[in-house]
C-alpha cells in the first residue's frame, strides 16, 4: 500500500499592497490551522465572526491588535481552513505578523498560491481563477464587470453548456460506429447537420464576445498618423479631454510620439502623437519620424488624419505610410473649413478592423469635437465590441486560442459531413472540439500550463 500523502504545509502572505495604510491584511490558508490560530490570537476563534484579539508574538508580548476572521474548511476561498489577521497597516507590523505565521509552521505563499488551491479544491474552475486576476487588473469599469461575469461562471457555463451539447452529438454518433448493422447513414440525416450547425454558431457568437473581451483587458494602441499640421494634436487633445500636445499653426511642431492612456467608451486606449509625415532635411525632424514610424510598427489600429480640404493624392500619400494589414480609419479634419457636415462613409464588419487595406471615412472637426463621437463608435466597431461590449467575455489568449482550436474542428467535422468522409473522422473532429473546449475550464491542464497562469498573480490572491 502506498503512504498517504502528507497535507501541504499553510502557506502565508500579506495580502494588502507594499507601503503604509490604513488596515494590512496577513492571510493563512491550510489543512489545519487552528493551533496556528490559537497561538497568534490567544484563544479559538469563532467561524466566520470579526472577533478583537491583540497578536501575540512567541513570548506573548502583543505585535498588533486588530480584527481577525476565520473560515473552516471546506467554506472558504481556498476550501482550506483560512485565517486572514486585519491590523494596522504599517510595513514592519505586518512583516512581523506574517513572521510569526511563519514561524508556527506556515511557508511563504507563492504569486497566485491563495487562489490556485481554491483551483485544485474545486472551489473554482480555471476560468473563474484566472478572473480573478483579471478583475484585480481591470482598467475599466466595463472591463471590471466583463471579468466579474467571468468570476460568476457565466464563462464557464457557457462553455459547459457547449460541451454538452458535443457530447450528445458525439454520443449519437458513437452509438452509430457501435451498431454498424442498424445501417444508420448519419451524415445524411438532417438532424445531425443542423445540431452541428446550431453548436458552431453558438461558439462562433462566444468567440466574438471573447474577442471583444481581449480587447476590454488589454486596450489598443491607436497611432494618429498623417502630414503636418492636419490636425493630430488637435484630435489627441479631444479624445484625452486635455491639453496633452502643443497645438500651432506651424508645421512640424510634433517632434516626438506623445502618448496618453485614456478610456473612450469603455476601452483601454494609448493614443499616441506622432511627428507629422513629410519630406524634411531637419535632423531633430527627421528622428521624430523615424519614432513615427516605429510607433505605427506597435500600434494596433492607425487613425490617418488628412485635411478635408485635400485631394486625392494627398491622402494616398498618407495611407502609403501605414502597412496594409494594419487596420486603419480615414479621419478628414477640419471639414468645418471645407464646408462639409461631419458624416461617415463605409462601416467596418465588427472586429475586422476594416482590414485588407479597406477603410472607413470620418468627416469631424477636432478642434470643436463636431463628428468625434461618430468616429468613436467607429473604433468600436473595429474593435469588435459594438453592441457586445456589456456582454463581452473577458477572455485571455489561451482561452481565445482553445474557441478557434474548436471552432476548426467543427468545421472539419462540417467538411466531412459534406463529404460523406469516413464517419470515423466526422467523430475524431467532434472529440477534438470537446477536448479544446474542456481545456478552457482546467478539465484537461497540464502542471506547466497552471505554474504560468498562477505565476502572473499577485502575491496573497
Amino acid at each position: 500500500m502506498h503512504a498517504p500523502l502528507a497535507a501541504p504545509p499553510p502557506i502565508a502572505a500579506i495580502a494588502t499592497p507594499a507601503g503604509r495604510g490604513g488596515i494590512g491584511i496577513v492571510r493563512v490558508s491550510g489543512r489545519d490551522i487552528r493551533t496556528l490560530i490559537e497561538a497568534v490570537a490567544g484563544r479559538a476563534l469563532e467561524p466566520r465572526v470579526a472577533s478583537r484579539v491583540d497578536f501575540l508574538d512567541a513570548a506573548g508580548a502583543t505585535i498588533d491588535s486588530g480584527i481577525a476572521i476565520y473560515f473552516p474548511q471546506p467554506n472558504s476561498y481556498t476550501g482550506e481552513d483560512v485565517v486572514e489577521w486585519h491590523g494596522h497597516g504599517g510595513a514592519a507590523v505586518m512583516r512581523l505578523l506574517l513572521a510569526r505565521c511563519v514561524e508556527l509552521g506556515a511557508r511563504l505563499a507563492e504569486p497566485g498560491e491563495f487562489t490556485k488551491r481554491a483551483f485544485l479544491n474545486g472551489k473554482l474552475d480555471l476560468v473563474q481563477a484566472e478572473a480573478v486576476a483579471d478583475v484585480i487588473e481591470a482598467a475599466t469599469a466595463t472591463a471590471v464587470r466583463a471579468a466579474a461575469r467571468s468570476l460568476s461562471g457565466e464563462f464557464s457555463r457557457d462553455v459547459h453548456a457547449l460541451r454538452d451539447a458535443l457530447i450528445d452529438l458525439r454520443a449519437y454518433t458513437e452509438a452509430t460506429l457501435d451498431f454498424p448493422e442498424e445501417d444508420l447513414d448519419l451524415l445524411r440525416e438532417g438532424d445531425v447537420r443542423e445540431r452541428l450547425a446550431t453548436i458552431r454558431q453558438r461558439l462562433e457568437r462566444m468567440l466574438a464576445r471573447g474577442r471583444a473581451g481581449a480587447v476590454l483587458r488589454e486596450g489598443l494602441t491607436v497611432v494618429l498618423v498623417g502630414a503636418p499640421n492636419v490636425g493630430k494634436s488637435s484630435l489627441l487633445n479631444r479624445l484625452v479631454g486635455e491639453d496633452a500636445a502643443i497645438v500651432t499653426a506651424i508645421p512640424g511642431t510634433t517632434r516626438d510620439t506623445v502618448e496618453r492612456n485614456v478610456e473612450v467608451a469603455g476601452i483601454p486606449l494609448t493614443i499616441v502623437d506622432t511627428a507629422g509625415l513629410r519630406e524634411t532635411t531637419d535632423t531633430v525632424e527627421l528622428l521624430g519620424i523615424e519614432r513615427t514610424r516605429s510607433a505605427i510598427a506597435r500600434a494596433d489600429l492607425a487613425l490617418i488624419i488628412v485635411d478635408a480640404r485635400e485631394d486625392d493624392r494627398v491622402r494616398g500619400s498618407a495611407i502609403g505610410e501605414v502597412p496594409s494589414t494594419l487596420p486603419r480609419i480615414i479621419v478628414h479634419n477640419k471639414c468645418d473649413l471645407a464646408r462639409i457636415a461631419p458624416h461617415v462613409v463605409g462601416q467596418p464588419n465588427s472586429g475586422d478592423a476594416a482590414g485588407g487595406g479597406a477603410a472607413v471615412d470620418v468627416w469631424l472637426c477636432a478642434l470643436n469635437g463636431d463628428g468625434v463621437d461618430a468616429l468613436v463608435e467607429v473604433v468600436q466597431r473595429v474593435a469588435g465590441i459594438h453592441n457586445v461590449g456589456e456582454d463581452a467575455l473577458f477572455a485571455r489568449a489561451r482561452q481565445l486560442e482553445a474557441l478557434r482550436d474548436a471552432s476548426t474542428h467543427l468545421q472539419r467535422a462540417e467538411i466531412h459531413a459534406d463529404s460523406m468522409a469516413p464517419i470515423e473522422l466526422f467523430a475524431e473532429e467532434l472529440r477534438a472540439a470537446q477536448h479544446a473546449l474542456s481545456s478552457i475550464t482546467g478539465e484537461f491542464s497540464s502542471d506547466d500550463l497552471l505554474g504560468e497562469i498562477f505565476s502572473r498573480f499577485c502575491i496573497g490572491k
